[in-house]
């Protein structure tokens, strides 16, 4: 028991001190310890705190998106029903077009509608899976423009050459037209998804986030194509549109005796070339995106992106029923029966005029 004497030997102050240095040390050990939970526990919860503030965004902009789609495709749909109910809406060429663009646009709502959710709840898919969803959403897309292009084609023989717009807009050749349509709009999407699925030896099985920039256009002569087709499309596009217009309107101009009807033809074109821009600008949005990647971060590109889908894709598709079907007195009246799902009490009749 050495160290007992060797210790009672130590003077009582020097036992003092070494208890109260020991003390503070022990003090200041648990005071770091607290404040180093504190600090991560703060951190954890600012995490916790960013997490669910991206989720409740990822959650509004799911809903926004699925509530916007299904709407328009819901009024697209009782209009293409009303169209196909009449003979003379099946064999009158601009009411063919209108339903085509209905169709069109519906295929375009649902699929874009569903890669963006897909995209925001991050729910991974086979790249085939993800090529048949940008193959119909990009084929659908370019389909809207040249549409356009067609209907307006089919009122500049209406209003300038009157006496010849059955002879041109017959329904045989609007269904050529329609076909020839498809047809511009599905090389770039067959080129790509052929490409891929014979290049790709993982193409049926490997999963990935849905995206155009995943999937298509991923090499350099690819993109080239894409860029050479889109301005392709949307020069001609754009000369067709405002040729047809801008004659549309001289002749308009020229028999109107009344300023009431100029107006509403001004009106009407300039709802027309509204549509258009924001047409055209969806051969642009994935330009736009993939400048946007490379400018802003995650977190903004996600926001802006979105912003950018809705006024680029979804806003397009849902003025087109507003513009070429409830403007319309023959469709709106039929609309209005249909919505309220035939609780009126006589059923309108249809009056189509040739010129409208």
């Amino acid at each position: 028991m050495g160290w007992v004497s060797s210790y009672s030997t130590v003077p009582n102050h020097t036992r003092k001190s070494r208890k109260n240095t020991c003390a503070a040390f022990i003090r200041e050990y648990y005071y770091n310890v607290m404040a180093l939970m504190t600090n991560n526990t703060r951190e954890v919860f600012q995490q916790m705190i960013q997490i669910e503030m991206a989720l409740d965004r990822r959650l509004f902009k799911v809903t926004v998106t699925i509530i916007i789609s299904f709407f328009f495709v819901y009024i697209n749909t009782v209009m293409f029903v009303i169209l196909l109910s009449k003979p003379v809406f099946r064999d009158t060429s601009r009411y063919v077009l209108f339903a085509h663009m209905l169709c069109n646009d519906s295929i375009q709502l649902l699929f874009s509608s569903i890669i963006t959710i897909f995209s925001f709840a991050y729910i991974r898919q086979t790249k085939a899976a993800c090529s048949f969803l940008l193959f119909v959403t990009s084929s659908s897309s370019t389909n809207a423009p040249l549409n356009l292009a067609v209907m307006s084609l089919e009122r500049y023989t209406a209003i300038c050459f009157p006496l010849r717009h059955s002879e041109f807009a017959t329904t045989k050749r609007t269904y050529v037209a329609i076909a020839a349509i498809w047809f511009f709009g599905l090389v770039n999407p067959v080129v790509n998804s052929f490409y891929n699925s014979v290049t790709d030896r993982d193409f049926f099985t490997e999963e990935i986030l849905c995206g155009s920039q995943t999937i298509f256009n991923t090499t350099p002569w690819q993109a080239l194509l894409y860029q050479a087709l889109n301005g392709l499309y949307y020069v001609t596009v754009t000369l067709v549109i405002l040729f047809s217009y801008i004659n549309v309107m001289l002749v308009a101009r020229s028999v109107s005796s009344d300023e009431k009807s100029t107006r509403k033809a001004h009106r009407t074109l300039l709802l027309h070339l509204i549509q258009l821009v924001l047409c055209l600008n969806m051969l642009l949005y994935t330009s736009i995106v993939r400048f946007l990647a490379l400018v802003f971060s995650f977190e903004v590109y996600k926001d802006v992106s979105y912003v950018i889908f809705l006024l680029v894709i979804l806003l397009p598709r849902c003025l087109s029923p507003i513009i070429y079907g409830l403007r319309d007195q023959a469709v709106r009246n039929l609309f209005m029966f249909y919505l309220k799902c035939g609780f009126s009490r006589a059923k309108p009749k249809v009056n189509i005029q040739c010129n409208h």
